[in-house]
């Protein structure tokens, strides 16, 4: 009987870290992604913002992105790098327009997925036109 109650505490031990190390796994893995998704977002605004909203001339710095008319996509493999759309696992959509009210800025949306839909990351952004633009915060 003693010896079933070790069992059964040592039962309970072991599913527990097995519980500990699943769950900080999928931490991990959720972290990592989210990281690569905002240094990939953080390159498209970037781009953005160095040509004052022109996101012809952002797609030309970024690898792998294409034009879409108002935006540009790039697509991503598991590993973070720029793919096909076929081969892809995310894709990073970015779009833009002029502001209502304000002629000298551009604002537009930054959106990072896993392809199927579920966002990982969604974030606005700005940037002035012209020569002596720079990013606003937004």
């Amino acid at each position: 009987m003693e010896q079933l109650i070790v069992i059964a505490v040592f039962a309970i031990c072991a599913a527990a870290c097995v519980k500990i190390l699943t769950v900080s796994y999928l931490t991990a893995w959720e972290s990592a992604e989210m990281r690569e998704a905002i240094i990939a977002a953080q390159n498209a605004a970037e781009s953005y913002k160095a040509f004052h909203g022109d996101i012809g001339k952002a797609a030309e710095t970024l690898d792998g992105a294409a034009g879409t008319g108002d935006g540009l996509v790039v697509y991503y493999d598991s590993r973070w790098q720029p793919t096909a759309e076929g081969d892809a696992e995310y894709v990073l959509l970015l779009t833009g327009s002029p502001a209502d009210g304000t002629p000298q800025l551009v604002t537009g949306e930054l959106s990072v997925s896993r392809v199927g839909g579920e966002g990982i990351l969604l974030l606005p952004v700005a940037a002035r036109t012209g020569p002596s633009g720079g990013a606003l915060d937004g």
